[in-house]
């Protein structure tokens, strides 16, 4: 790569902090730079400070107000700033609380030059240079942390198991911490609808090179000049295309994306999101428990994906956490381990969603460890009569299947549901669910060829009222409870996974754990249902919905790829089976009430 030239700049007196723009890090782990921005505060030039890093995608130089206006519209006041950029700690507050800021541009993207791969390797490779860039610098303390959401925060994991010196501490805010489960392959399923959203409005249109930026308002143009578009796809590698060509987890693709959470070392505050039931929240609370930290604590709150970060009680939060490990000013007790090690809101009753008055109904509750202690794990037995029974065995029936289509979609829900009687004292459910079915498929024809099938899982609160209880999903979203999902052909587990639990089901997901199905035949599977949290009144009920496609609550995060759902593996009748040997349940986590 030919030397790139330094077009760094400084301004100490417009702002009432510094800011340096553009200035060049070298990279370690390949030839080239990326271009960051830094923003410190103003002192005597023997100060030093901690440093706050985000490496990502979105583009240093674009304004948080042009990014996402009607979110910024709603953000507090004090966490504005000129320098506001979407996911990442705005400067302003940040340098105000004595910390300095680093901005970096991934390699690709907005400033930084080179080949576009987003996720990848070279990723958590260039992000550990940028912070042992930090590390060095003559205002730093020498101690860096990470703070950010989303991509700013699933970056995190795998840049701290690579244990970059001065790396001091974490805050990945909603962060997937597993690319294939969280992400991109729910049970195997790709996520296709929300990879195409993302690529196409927050990544692409900032690579290097592409023409017109600064006329969209999006940053500054490229400071090397426009480039072709030849070029420009040349050089970078399409998560979309890469994602729908790639199925298993030992393809390179995703192979070379896996790391090991256990090289984690440092403190780490892991924040996820109930209503995230489609991309973050089994990421976050993964990462907490496979993480080799021997100081890391859970939280878990509600809200849309991009305020809570911001708010007064988040921000709160983040400054008291980095001040015990960046500045030594342990006033809630984080380092010495007092502060309590999970702490959770409780979703109780119907308040509404996408409103401040709905998110502050919701009151914390703390616990010693995850999964909690003395947690219930209590079996709910199907029905063919479409009951979901407490305690019950489904083997006392007479033999049935109950049928419904294949290939069903959000516009054409093809849904078998069974339900609770009412709730005879209140019940908390707090942690991890399994479903356990047993399954079958058949072709319309009556053709014996090998077939496969999607089983999508969704939890949902009937209130005593009668109406569902829907939350704040990640864009504001009514969603239910919770879901869950799992391709049939990959219903191997792995029992020998320190991942695998009785209320856990790990999968490997490889290419030689492909087993199609035989139509006619029965299977029985382990479907895994992320993570929740929901507190069932006296009289409330839960419903649990089985179908072959996305449902309700599924928001941009549909799973309708004609690719990797074609009609001819997959269309046809989906059947559960009941009767004899032949058992079906939900598990649910119960928790002791507090008194």
């Amino acid at each position: 790569m030919a030397t790139v030239p330094d077009r760094s700049s400084i301004d100490d007196t417009t702002w009432d902090y510094v800011v340096e723009q553009d200035v060049s890090i070298p990279l370690k782990c390949q030839p080239g730079i990326v271009r960051a921005n830094v923003y410190r505060p103003k002192a005597a030039h023997w100060t030093r400070h901690p440093v706050l890093v985000t490496y990502g995608p979105y583009g240093k130089d674009v304004p948080y107000s042009r990014f996402h206006p009607e979110s910024f519209s709603e953000l507090d006041d004090e966490q504005k700033s000129s320098h506001s950029a979407w996911e990442t700690p705005d400067p302003g507050f940040w340098t105000r609380n004595g910390f300095a800021i680093v901005r970096a541009d991934e390699v690709g993207l907005g400033q930084s030059p080179g080949f576009m791969d987003t996720m990848s390797k070279s990723t958590s490779q260039c992000f550990a240079d940028v912070i042992e860039w930090a590390a060095d610098q003559s205002w730093s303390n020498g101690k860096v942390g990470l703070l950010g959401v989303s991509y700013y925060a699933g970056s995190q994991w795998r840049v701290a198991a690579r244990q970059p010196r001065g790396l001091c501490c974490i805050v990945p805010w909603e962060g997937m911490s597993d690319y294939y489960r969280d992400r991109c392959r729910h049970g195997g399923i790709l996520s296709n609808a929300f990879i195409d959203f993302w690529w196409n409005r927050q990544v692409v249109n900032n690579q290097y090179g592409l023409a017109g930026r600064a006329a969209r308002g999006w940053g500054k143009d490229t400071l090397e000049g426009d480039r072709e578009v030849g070029e420009l796809e040349a050089s970078r590698h399409d998560q979309r295309l890469d994602n729908e060509r790639n199925a298993y987890y030992d393809d390179e693709y995703y192979s070379s994306r896996d790391y090991n959470m256990k090289d984690i070392k440092v403190p780490l505050l892991s924040v996820g999101n109930w209503g995230g039931i489609a991309l973050h929240l089994r990421g976050n609370v993964e990462g907490y428990l496979n993480a080799g930290s021997t100081v890391k604590y859970l939280r878990l709150i509600t809200g849309r994906h991009d305020l809570p970060f911001y708010s007064r009680e988040g921000v709160a939060m983040q400054l008291s956490f980095l001040n015990a490990f960046m500045k030594g000013i342990d006033v809630d007790g984080w380092a010495d381990g007092s502060a309590p090690k999970v702490a959770y809101k409780v979703r109780r009753g119907n308040p509404g969603y996408n409103t401040a008055e709905a998110e502050s109904a919701f009151s914390w509750r703390s616990q010693p460890a995850w999964p909690i202690p003395g947690t219930s794990y209590t079996k709910y037995a199907l029905t063919s009569s479409g009951q979901l029974l407490r305690g019950a065995s489904g083997t006392s029936e007479n033999a049935t299947k109950l049928s419904y289509k294949a290939l069903g979609t959000l516009d054409s829900p093809q849904v078998l549901t069974f339900t609770t009687p009412p709730f005879r004292d209140e019940t908390e459910i707090t942690g991890h669910i399994v479903a356990h079915l047993n399954v079958s498929a058949s072709q319309i024809d009556g053709s014996t060829d090998a077939m496969d099938m999607d089983l999508f899982v969704t939890l949902r609160h009937i209130v005593p009222a009668g109406e569902e209880a829907l939350y704040t999903g990640t864009v504001g979203d009514p969603v239910p409870v919770v879901k869950g999902w799992l391709r049939v052909s990959l219903r191997k587990t792995n029992p020998q996974s320190p991942k695998h639990q009785p209320w856990h089901p790990y999968r490997d997901y490889l290419s030689s754990d492909v087993q199609l199905l035989k139509p006619g035949e029965i299977y029985a599977v382990d479907v895994e249902v992320w993570p929740t949290n929901v507190i069932v009144e006296k009289g409330g009920r839960l419903q649990l919905e089985i179908s072959s496609g996305d449902t309700q609550g599924v928001g941009l995060f549909r799973h309708d790829s004609s690719v990797d759902r074609p009609a001819a593996r997959f269309a046809g009748e989906n059947h559960i089976h009941f009767g004899g040997s032949y058992e079906n349940w939900l598990m649910l986590p119960e928790i002791e009430l507090a008194l």
